[in-house]
């Protein structure tokens, strides 16, 4: 059975939280043994906080996983319970400045999806991808 772990860091609604959320990213694949899976787990989770500070006003969180799977899973919590809007192809928004945040998690992930979740005291959801350990 591999090793499991869990983190969450609690954010403000900032936008630069993303960027501290992809370094966070960073060092614990690293530390975890887990640096082929950075880069794109950057990615993923840059997408999916950024997507919860924008669309929110509330706080945020990331949490990121591995699974008894081995599986590393990815999420963003934000206080709004609603669906987030469904994603759209890569390749219907490449010019666009915005939107394709999904798109890319979709790409990326092996599986994504979102549930809903309640943190600080406030109804909300996950938005969460997953990868696999190869």
């Amino acid at each position: 059975m591999p090793e499991t772990w869990d983190y969450t860091l609690y954010i403000q609604n900032d936008l630069r939280a993303v960027t501290i959320c992809r370094r966070t990213v960073r060092l614990i694949l690293t530390m975890h043994g887990l640096i082929g899976l950075v880069d794109t787990a950057e990615l993923l989770a840059a997408e999916l906080v950024a997507n919860a500070v924008r669309h929110t006003k509330g706080p945020a969180a990331l949490r990121v996983r591995r699974s008894p799977e081995g599986a590393v899973w990815i999420g963003a919590w934000d206080t709004d319970p609603e669906p987030p809007e469904p994603p759209r192809r890569l390749d219907q928004v490449e010019d666009l400045e915005e939107g394709r945040g999904l798109g890319l998690v979709m790409a990326c992930a092996d599986n994504w999806g979102w549930q809903p979740s309640a943190r600080f005291g406030d109804r909300g959801k996950y938005t969460w991808c997953d990868l696999a350990i190869s």
